[in-house]
């Protein structure tokens, strides 16, 4: 019950994150087709926002309502994550390792739930759909691109796990592991590699119980 009412938070404001998302793209796509363009400023910036108010337009002022509402929603939702990560040991351990944050590691923590459940690191992969599928014919075995079944939450909060790692840790081995894939599969492909490559360090951490280590992880 404890982990579905943790799942349950997560998810909730992953919807309304998703949901603030489509209104600015929404707006987005009301400005490129007046021709509008607003630079030199962060997209949904105060200023920003000034901006589009300024176009008097009754969708964008009608949309940026709605946001101003999510995000108070969304705070509020932050508010109780970080609240539970504190009272959650677990959380705090998945924190220890670089790029996943609080809202991850619950979100991390109520998608995989009892860690005991997986005998190993790869059928937690696979759980999450971050392993290669294989077909066979005849005597051969074909390998190809990752699942993409189990927890679809898990798969998208790992892959964006790895994203905050390579873009503000710029010497750890999984930041040149993700550096020497990019160079020969591109960066979709290296991004999945290390996603999973990630999850193991998870599930160990997970799995003793530790604060992550680099040299021994």
């Amino acid at each position: 019950r404890t982990i579905m009412d943790l799942r349950e938070l997560v998810r909730h404001r992953m919807a309304l994150v998703r949901t603030r998302t489509r209104l600015k793209n929404k707006i987005h796509g009301i400005t490129l087709m007046k021709g509008v363009r607003i630079t030199g400023m962060h997209p949904f910036s105060h200023k920003h926002v000034e901006k589009l108010k300024e176009l008097n337009d009754y969708r964008i002022n009608g949309y940026l309502r709605v946001i101003q509402l999510l995000d108070s929603e969304i705070n509020d939702v932050s508010r109780k994550i970080q609240s539970c990560v504190k009272e959650n040991d677990m959380s705090r351990l998945l924190m220890t390792i670089p790029g996943i944050g609080y809202y991850t590691a619950l979100l991390i923590v109520s998608e995989i739930g009892d860690i005991n459940r997986f005998p190993d690191s790869y059928h937690l992969c696979s759980y999450a759909g971050l392993v290669p599928s294989t077909h066979s014919s005849g005597v051969v075995t074909y390998h190809g691109g990752i699942t993409k079944t189990g927890s679809k939450h898990l798969r998208w909060i790992m892959i964006e796990c790895v994203r905050a790692h390579v873009r503000n840790y710029k010497n750890t081995s999984i930041t040149k592991f993700y550096e020497r894939l990019v160079k020969s599969k591109g960066n979709s492909k290296a991004v999945v590699a290390v996603a999973s490559k990630l999850l193991k360090v998870v599930y160990w951490v997970m799995k003793e119980r530790r604060e992550y280590v680099p040299n021994h992880s």
